[in-house]
C-alpha cells in the first residue's frame, strides 16, 4: 500500500492521531514530537525521500528572497518548537521552507515550573509560560557544528536568541552578545527575541533606550565579525510583541532603521485574552487562532509605515490556509507556524505552502 495523498494525511491526523496526542500532557506530547523528528533527521536519505514525496503531492512552489536569504517557499517553523536545534534537519521533509530554532540563551536554564503549557482546543489556542527552557548557547552551537552549515542546507535556519533569566536588564546587551558570538556562524539569520512575556522584564527591552543599546551592540558585533574575518554579515531580525501600541511600534521602527536591522518578526504571543476564554486563568503567552487579528493588524501597520521596504515575517494565528494568505496580503514576506501545526498536523506547512503557490499563480 502506498502513502496516503496529502489531503487525506490532514484528515487522518485530525481524526485519529490528534485525539491520542491530546490525551498526553502538552509538553510531553511536544517532547515526543521532537524525539520523532530528531530520529527522522538522523536518516538523511529517508528525509530526502519524504521531501520528494511531499513535493510530488502538490503544485510547484514559489521561492522567496528576503534580507539576502533564499527560501524555497515562504512557510517557516516558528521559534519555540525546536529550542535546542535537535529536530530542524527533518523540517524540509514536512514541507517547511525555513526553520527558526530557539529561543536560545547564553546560559543553560530549565525554564519555569511545570505544568507550563495548556491547550484550548475549542479556540485552537495554546497558553505557554515555558520561560526560555534551553541547553544554552554553547551546547546549541556544539550541536549545530555537527549539522549542515549555511549554504549546504536544504532550507535556511534562523537562530532566535533571548536574555538569560539570571541576567539583569542592565547587562542584557552583553548577554545577547555572548549568544550572538557563539551562534552567528551557524545562522542564515539571527532573531532577537525581546518580546516573550515569560521572562520577567524582558519586554522592557522594547523600550527605546534599552532597545537602542541592544541593537547598537549587536549591529557593531555583526560589522566587526564580518570585517575581521571575511565572513558574510548575518541578517538580524527583531521579534516584537503583539501588545505594543502603534506609537510604541513607531519608536521600535525608528531604532530598527537607525541600526540597519534587516527585518521584523510580528508577532510573539500575547498577554491579552481576546474573546471568551472560560477557565483560561493560566498565566503566560497566548498563541493560536485568537491572535490572528492582532498580529495581522500589526503586520499591516508596519508594512504601511515602512512603505513595504522592511521585510516582515508574519506569525500568529495561522490555523488555516486563509489566515496565511491574510498575513501576506497585509504585507508579510514570509510566514511562520507553530500552534497551527499542533491542531492541523505535521504536513500543515506543506498544505499552506501549496495554497500560497496556487494563490500566486491565480493572481499572476
Amino acid at each position: 500500500m502506498g502513502m496516503l495523498p496529502m489531503p487525506a494525511m490532514g484528515f487522518y491526523y485530525e481524526r485519529w492521531v490528534r485525539p491520542v496526542l491530546f490525551r498526553l500532557d502538552p509538553e510531553k506530547a511536544h517532547e515526543r514530537a521532537i524525539d520523532s523528528l530528531a530520529l527522522l533527521g538522523a536518516f538523511p536519505p529517508l528525509c530526502r525521500a519524504l521531501e520528494s514525496w511531499v513535493s510530488r503531492n502538490g503544485a510547484a512552489l514559489r521561492p522567496v528572497s528576503a534580507f539576502g536569504v533564499n527560501f524555497p517557499n515562504p512557510v517557516g517553523l516558528a521559534a519555540g518548537f525546536d529550542k535546542n536545534a535537535r529536530a530542524w534537519p527533518a523540517a524540509a521533509a514536512l514541507g517547511f521552507g525555513h526553520v527558526e530554532v530557539g529561543t536560545v540563551t547564553a546560559r543553560e536554564q530549565p525554564g519555569n515550573p511545570r505544568p507550563r503549557v495548556f491547550r484550548y482546543p475549542s479556540r485552537e489556542a495554546v497558553i505557554n509560560r515555558l520561560g526560555f527552557n534551553n541547553a544554552g548557547a554553547t551546547a546549541v552551537a556544539s550541536r549545530l557544528a555537527r549539522q549542515a552549515r549555511p549554504g549546504r542546507r536544504r532550507i535556511p535556519l534562523g537562530i532566535n536568541i533571548g536574555k538569560s533569566r539570571a541576567v539583569d536588564l542592565e547587562e542584557a546587551a552583553g548577554d545577547y552578545l555572548a549568544s550572538f558570538g557563539r551562534l552567528a556562524d551557524f545562522a542564515d539569520y539571527v532573531a532577537l527575541n525581546v518580546s516573550s512575556p515569560n521572562t520577567p522584564g524582558l519586554r522592557e527591552l522594547q523600550e527605546v533606550p534599552r532597545l537602542r543599546e541592544l541593537l547598537g551592540a549587536i549591529a557593531g558585533a555583526n560589522r566587526s565579525r564580518a570585517s575581521g574575518t571575511g565572513r558574510a554579515r548575518v541578517p538580524v531580525l527583531l521579534k516584537i510583541a503583539p501588545d505594543l501600541r502603534f506609537r510604541e511600534i513607531d519608536a521600535v521602527l525608528g531604532a530598527v532603521a537607525e541600526f540597519g536591522i534587516d527585518g521584523i518578526i510580528a508577532t510573539n504571543t500575547t498577554l491579552a485574552r481576546p474573546g471568551s476564554f472560560p477557565g483560561a486563568a493560566e498565566a503566560g503567552g497566548l498563541s493560536g487562532a485568537p491572535l490572528r487579528g492582532r498580529s495581522t493588524e500589526i503586520i499591516r501597520y508596519i508594512a504601511r509605515s515602512t512603505g513595504g521596504r522592511l521585510p516582515i515575517i508574519g506569525v500568529g494565528g495561522i490555523c488555516d490556509l486563509e489566515s496565511a494568505g491574510e498575513k501576506l496580503d497585509a504585507g508579510a514576506t514570509l510566514v511562520q507556524l507553530y500552534t497551527g501545526l499542533i491542531y492541523r498536523g505535521p504536513f500543515f506547512a506543506r498544505d499552506v505552502a501549496r495554497a500560497i503557490a496556487d494563490r500566486q499563480r491565480v493572481r499572476g
